[in-house]
């Protein structure tokens, strides 16, 4: 070959170890990204894992089992009542709520005591007496205006949720539906509100920031956050269908308070 031709093909040869080249560098780069990204995924799983097992010392979490009684009707109304702030449904069944281990209806049978010493219909026992069915002869029903029914847990608890069935016989909404905890029956003695839909304070126990529901027969469950206290007190102010107040079932899941 003349010296003329090497020296035509020594740019090409450069041109193509340059392209090697850069081709390795890519490939080298492409390496440690995927091991960089091993590495934090690894880190991740590492963090879940050990937040995981932190929590298990704190106590583990498990779906809470709750038995719910037979539908007496087949989903909720399309539109709700005008002046009531109600969530649309979703049409799901209610998401699994996660408990410690060993967490239960601590309020079977327990006494309860009521603002209407004297029921329309039914006897004020019936709030814990495991009977949540939509029928005839399982309800309470309370006077006009804001009533409430208290259960004494006879014991200081450690209270995880609250289920409570008003009436779920037809579709209907309970207004100011607020619920209390407290360490004395005559609830002076720190008061805590778990849960309130008054958004307008009419009840008289200052503002909740809660939506409405339809009572339907999977009750409202209120998460109550381990709050501790003996006393659980339920308000509500009448319904979208009248002026009574009515009280089925109210389970209080719950562990001894420590």
């Amino acid at each position: 070959m003349t010296r003329r031709g090497v020296c035509l093909y020594r740019p090409v040869f450069i041109a193509v170890v340059l392209a090697i080249a850069v081709v390795q560098v890519s490939q080298a780069q492409s390496r440690d990204d995927k091991t960089n990204t091993a590495q934090v995924k690894q880190s991740k799983q590492t963090e879940s894992q050990a937040q995981a097992e932190e929590k298990t010392d704190q106590g583990k979490l498990v779906p809470l089992k709750l038995k719910l009684p037979r539908p007496a009707f087949k989903g909720t109304p399309a539109h709700a009542p005008p002046g009531t702030r109600i969530k649309k449904p979703t049409g799901k069944p209610r998401p699994p709520f996660l408990a410690p281990q060993d967490t239960k209806n601590v309020s079977l049978n327990k006494p309860v005591t009521s603002s209407d010493d004297e029921p329309i219909i039914g006897e004020i026992k019936f709030t814990t007496d495991g009977d949540k069915e939509a029928k005839e002869g399982s309800y309470v029903e309370l006077g006009p205006g804001v009533q409430w029914v208290q259960i004494d847990l006879k014991r200081k608890y450690e209270i995880h949720a609250l289920l409570i069935w008003h009436y779920h016989i037809t579709a209907r909404i309970y207004h100011d539906v607020v619920v209390q905890v407290a360490d004395d029956a005559d609830f002076i003695s720190n008061v805590r509100t778990v849960f309130s839909n008054d958004h307008d304070n009419s009840a008289g126990l200052g503002l909740g920031a809660a939506h409405e529901y339809w009572d339907t027969f999977e009750g409202l469950l209120v998460d109550a956050k381990g709050v501790k206290a003996r006393y659980v007190r339920l308000y509500s102010n009448g319904s979208t269908s009248d002026d009574q107040n009515h009280y089925t079932e109210v389970e209080v899941y719950a562990l001894p308070a420590k």
